[in-house]
C-alpha cells in the first residue's frame, strides 16, 4: 500500500538551488580563467614527470603488527632471513623412467647443495637435508625441495627460484626439472600483462565512445582532458605521500582507472547541466554559474561520499590497506577539485566552440527515460517488488562466501608449474606442500616439538633441515594434507596452534595459513567498526544534503543491498566457478581473497552512492520547484537516467580494462567493481530508487525537527497544504 498517496503541488516558487560558496567559486574561476588553467597545466606537467617515478616508490607490504602469525614470521625472518610470511617456491626433480630418486640421491643432493651455495639468501629444504621420505613421490621417481626466499618486494618473476632451476638443469641434464608453488601457479609462468598505462588507454577509448554518444559533439574530449589532469595530479600527490609513509602498490591501479571513471563522471554531470542551461537561453557564464550551483553541489557531495568509504579503511590494523584508504581518498578529492575549477574555466572559454556539431540538445529531458520513469511511478509496487526479488536472488550465494587465497585448482591450468604440481599430486605428495606450516622452536626442544607436531590431525609429515639452526632456533616444517588457503581449510593451522601453545620451547606458528588467520581476525574483526563509521557518516551527510532522514536511510539501505548482491555475484562467479572458466579460463577459486571484499566495499559504497546523489539531487531540486513527489521522480529520472547509465558504462570500461591484468586477485576485484556498478545503475538506481520514492510519497521529505536543528538545516514546513494544484496520480498518468 502506498503511503501518503495524495501529495499535492504546493504551488510554491522554484527554490533557488544555488550554493553561495559554489557561486562565488564559479565567479572567481571565470574571472581568473587563464590563471586557473595555467595552474592546472603546471600540475599536469609535474604529474607526467612524477608518474614514471611513482611505481618504484610503492610498497608491497601486507604486514600485520601485533598478530601472532606475523610476529612469529618476523622472528623467523630475523633468524633465517627468509620464510615465515609467504608460501615457498617448490623445485621438482623427476628422474627418467626406470630410475629412482634413491639411486641418484647423491647426485641430486650435490645439485641442491650447489644451488644453496649460489643462492645463500634462500633456505633450501630437500630430501637430503631432512632425510624425510615424504619428500619423495610414491613411485620413487620424483623429489622436491622447498625454497624459502626473502619477502617479495614486487610483482614479477621469481628470480631466485629461476636461478636455482637453471642450476639444477645444468647439474642434472638427464632429469626433468620444474618450478611450482602458489606464485608460479598464479602467474602461470608469465607475470606479464598489459600494464597500467595500456589499461588506462583502453578504458579511455571506451569512455570516449560513450561520451561521443552522450554529447554528439567535440565536447566529448573535455571530460577526458579533465580526467587526464586529475589522474596525473593525483599521482603527483601520491609521490609526495610516499616520502611521508608507505603507499600500497594497489593505489596505482585505482588512481589510474577509478580516477578515470570518477573524473569523467563528475565532468559528465557538470557539462550536461551546463548544456541544459544554455539550451534554456542562458548566456555562457550564467550557464556555468548555474551548473556549478546545482550539479557542482552534487559533485562535491558525491566526492565526500566516495571519500568516506575509502578513508574508513584507516580503522583496519593493516598498514597496507590503510595506505589504500588514504591514497584512494585522494582520487575523489582531486577529481572534485579539478571538476569544480578547471572544468568551469574550460567551459567559460572554449566550451561553446567545442560543443559542435551539437547533434544532441538538452532543452528537454530524455523521452525514453521520462517514459520509463512514468511507467515505474504508475506501477511502483510491482517495480519495487521486482527489484527487491532480483537483489534477494543475487544475495543468496553470499551466505556461503569463503575468504582466503585462491585455491591451486583455480590457478594455472597449463604450463610447467601446473605440470610439476600435478606430478607431485600423482605421486602421493599432499596438496598442502604449497602451504607448509612453520613452527619456530628453540633448538633444545625441537625434537619433542617435531614429534608432537607430526601427530596433529591434518599433518602428513613434520620435519626440519637438520643442518639449519640459527640463533638457537629451529624452523620446523609441517606439510598439511590440504593447502591452507581459505576459511574452509584453515582448521589444520588452528589445530597446530592449539597443540603448540603448551609445547615447551615453541616461539610461535607462521606460514601462509597462519598469516591468513591473522588477516581474517584483523580485517574482519574490525569490519563492524569500519561499516558503522561509513554508514553513520554517510547517513548524516545525506540527511543534511537532502533535508530528509528517509531519503538518507533509504540510500544507505539500498547501497548495502547492492553490495550484498555484488558479493553474491562474486561468490557465484568466482568462488563457485559459474562463468569464471568461460570468461577468463580460470576455474572455481574456492574462496575470495581476504582483502577483496573490504576493497569492494570501500570503493563500491562510495562509487554507487555517486549515482544516488546524482539522482536525488535532481529529484530534490524538482520537488522544491513543484512540490510534487511523482513529478520530481519523473523529471529527475528523465534528466539523470542517461547520465547515470553513461557514467556507469564509463566506470565499467575502466574495470573491464583492469580485469585484463594477469593477477587473479586483480581480476576478481575488477569483476566485483564492474558488476557492482552495472547492477547498481540498473536494478537499484533505475528501478528501485524511483519506485520507492514514488511509493513513499510525502514521507520522503520527513526530517524530525530535532535532527534538523542538530544538523542546522530547515525541514519542510509542517501543516496543511494549500489547495491542490496537480495531483501526483495525474502526473504519473
Amino acid at each position: 500500500m502506498r503511503m501518503a498517496a495524495k501529495s499535492y503541488s504546493r504551488g510554491r516558487p522554484a527554490a533557488q538551488p544555488a550554493s553561495s560558496f559554489l557561486t562565488r567559486l564559479a565567479g572567481f574561476v571565470l574571472h581568473h580563467r587563464k590563471r586557473v588553467m595555467a595552474a592546472w597545466g603546471v600540475l599536469f606537467i609535474a604529474g607526467m614527470v612524477a608518474a614514471g617515478a611513482v611505481s618504484n616508490r610503492l610498497s608491497f607490504d601486507f604486514s600485520l603488527p601485533g598478530q601472532p602469525g606475523f610476529e612469529t614470521a618476523q622472528k623467523t625472518i630475523a633468524a633465517f632471513g627468509n620464510g615465515g610470511d609467504q608460501a615457498p617456491a617448490i623445485e621438482v626433480v623427476t628422474v627418467p623412467a626406470g630410475q629412482t630418486v634413491a639411486g641418484d640421491a647423491s647426485i641430486i643432493a650435490t645439485a641442491f647443495n650447489a644451488a644453496r651455495t649460489a643462492q645463500p639468501k634462500v633456505r633450501v629444504v630437500d630430501y637430503a637435508s631432512t632425510g624425510d621420505h615424504g619428500f619423495v613421490s610414491s613411485d620413487g621417481r620424483s623429489t622436491f625441495a622447498l625454497l624459502f626466499e626473502p619477502t617479495a618486494t614486487s610483482f614479477g618473476g621469481d628470480t631466485a627460484a629461476s636461478a636455482i632451476e637453471a642450476s639444477l638443469r645444468t647439474s642434472l641434464p638427464g632429469d626433468t626439472v620444474a618450478t611450482t608453488g602458489l606464485q608460479a601457479l598464479e602467474s602461470g609462468g608469465d607475470s606479464s600483462g598489459p600494464g597500467v598505462l595500456l589499461e588506462t588507454l583502453v578504458a579511455a577509448v571506451g569512455a570516449l565512445v560513450v561520451l561521443a554518444l552522450v554529447f554528439a559533439s567535440f565536447l566529448a574530449l573535455v571530460p577526458l582532458a579533465v580526467a587526464a589532469v586529475s589522474i596525473l595530479t593525483t599521482l603527483l600527490v601520491i609521490l609526495g605521500l610516499t616520502t611521508l609513509t608507505e603507499v600500497s602498490f594497489i593505489v596505482q591501479f585505482l588512481v589510474s582507472l577509478v580516477g578515470l571513471g570518477v573524473a569523467i563522471d563528475y565532468s559528465l554531470l557538470l557539462v550536461t547541466r551546463w548544456r541544459e542551461e544554455r539550451a534554456k537561453g542562458a548566456d555562457n557564464h550564467t550557464a556555468v554559474t548555474i551548473a556549478m550551483a546545482t550539479a557542482g553541489r552534487a559533485i562535491a557531495l558525491s566526492g565526500l561520499t566516495v571519500g568516506i568509504g575509502l578513508i574508513a579503511l584507516v580503522v583496519l590494523p593493516v598498514p597496507g590497506l590503510r595506505s589504500v584508504g588514504i591514497g584512494g581518498m585522494l582520487i575523489p578529492v582531486v577529481s572534485v577539485a579539478v571538476s569544480l575549477t578547471l572544468l568551469p574555466a574550460l567551459l567559460g572559454g572554449i566550451g561553446p566552440r567545442v560543443d559542435w556539431p551539437r547533434l544532441r540538445h538538452e532543452q528537454h529531458a530524455s523521452r525514453a527515460w521520462t517514459a520509463w520513469a512514468r511507467l515505474i511511478v504508475r506501477h511502483r509496487s510491482i517495480a519495487a517488488t521486482l527489484g527487491v526479488a532480483i537483489l534477494a536472488l543475487l544475495i543468496v550465494p553470499v551466505l556461503h562466501l569463503q575468504t582466503g587465497a585462491t585455491s591451486a585448482s583455480a590457478l594455472s591450468q597449463t604450463g610447467p608449474a601446473h605440470t610439476a604440481y600435478t606430478t607431485l599430486l600423482d605421486g602421493g605428495v599432499p596438496g598442502g606442500v604449497l602451504t607448509p606450516i612453520e613452527v619456530l622452536v628453540t633448538a633444545g626442544e625441537a625434537s619433542n616439538a617435531q614429534s608432537r607436531l607430526a601427530r596433529v590431525p591434518g599433518i602428513v609429515t613434520a620435519t626440519t633441515a637438520s643442518a639449519i639452526s640459527r640463533n638457537g632456533l629451529v624452523d620446523l616444517i609441517a606439510l598439511p594434507r590440504d593447502e591452507t588457503v581459505n576459511s574452509s581449510t584453515l582448521a589444520t593451522v588452528t589445530a597446530v596452534r592449539d597443540a603448540m601453545a603448551s609445547q615447551p620451547g615453541v616461539v610461535g606458528v607462521s606460514g601462509m595459513g597462519a598469516i591468513e588467520l591473522d588477516y581474517s581476525h584483523a580485517v574482519f574483526g574490525n569490519f563492524p567498526l569500519m561499516f558503522t563509521l561509513v554508514a553513520l557518516a554517510t547517513l548524516l551527510l545525506l540527511t543534511r544534503a537532502f533535508r530528509s532522514l528517509v531519503l538518507a536511510v533509504k540510500a544507505v539501505a539500498l547501497n548495502l543491498m547492492s553490495l550484498a548482491a555484488t558479493f553474491g555475484l562474486l561468490t557465484w562467479f568466482w568462488q563457485d566457478g559459474h562463468g569464471s572458466k568461460a570468461l577468463f579460463g580460470i576455474p572455481a577459486t574456492g574462496a575470495i581473497t581476504f582483502w577483496i571484499p573490504l576493497m569492494v566495499f570501500a570503493f563500491l559504497f562510495g562509487l554507487s552512492m555517486d549515482y544516488e546523489v546524482f539522482i536525488l539531487a535532481r529529484i530534490r531540486e524538482e520537488y522544491d520547484r513543484t512540490g510534487s513527489t511523482d513529478t520530481a521522480v519523473v523529471q529527475g529520472i528523465g534528466r539523470t537516467g542517461r547520465l547515470v547509465t553513461s557514467a556507469a558504462l564509463i566506470l565499467f570500461f575502466s574495470f573491464a580494462s583492469l580485469a585484463s591484468a594477469p593477477n587473479t586477485d586483480i581480476k576478481v576485484l575488477a569483476t566485483g567493481l564492474g558488476a557492482g556498478i552495472l547492477l547498481d545503475a540498473t536494478v537499484v538506481r533505475a528501478l528501485l530508487v524511483p519506485a520507492l520514492i514514488s511509493w513513499l510519497g510525502r514521507w520522503n521529505w520527513y526530517l524530525p525537527a530535532w535532527l534538523g536543528w542538530a544538523l542546522r538545516v530547515e525541514p519542510d514546513a509542517p501543516g496543511p497544504l494549500p489547495a491542490p494544484a496537480v495531483r501526483e496520480s495525474e502526473t504519473a498518468a
